[in-house]
């Protein structure tokens, strides 16, 4: 009989989780992909979804998740250590555009520490045409939980969604306040 892996079992909670939001019109997922890479033996899976629903996606949020080689052979291949390694990582990005200041990023990071912890990783990349005339830039902030997230906290997945919409309302409002 076909057993899931913890990938498998995680990703069907999240994405049935979401989807019973969208359904429900709290949010508006416009994005899913799942990859797997054949080369290097792992998966990835993207979900991307706005609070605002029939919007431009000028401000979104995309969970991730991903589980390499050495996890899944963890889990299918029973081992001493395999306990620590049957897991996968999970990132939440935000994009959206906004001016290039210097007191924006620093707004922008101290608003997601407040959301998810000081103990996160926050890292914003910085996407620009230097030939447009365009004052905006576009933000891509990463917040990586530099840890694996196991099947046993399925229920902590589920509840990031409301750190993911609350992260979204308050990215808006410094970016409208910063306008």
């Amino acid at each position: 009989m076909f057993d899931p892996t913890a990938f498998e079992n995680m990703k069907v909670v999240i994405e049935g989780a979401l989807y019973d939001r969208d359904l429900d019109g709290e949010l508006s997922i416009f994005d899913r992909n799942d990859y797997i890479n054949a080369a290097k033996l792992s998966r990835r899976y993207e979900v991307s979804f706005t609070d605002q629903p029939n919007c431009q996606h000028d401000l979104y949020c995309t969970f991730i998740m991903e589980a390499g080689l050495e996890n899944l052979a963890a889990e299918l291949l029973q081992s001493a250590h395999s306990d620590k390694l049957a897991g996968c990582q999970i990132f939440v990005k935000v994009s959206f555009k906004h001016q290039y200041e210097t007191s924006i990023f620093q707004k922008i990071e101290e608003t997601l520490k407040a959301i998810w912890g000081e103990e996160r990783s926050i890292k914003q990349l910085i996407l620009s045409d230097p030939f447009s005339n365009q004052s905006l830039i576009t933000n891509e902030v990463v917040v990586a939980f530099n840890r694996l997230v196991y099947e046993e906290q399925m229920n902590d997945i589920e509840a990031m969604i409301d750190y993911m919409t609350l992260s979204l309302k308050e990215l808006r409002t410094v970016i409208l306040t910063s306008k």
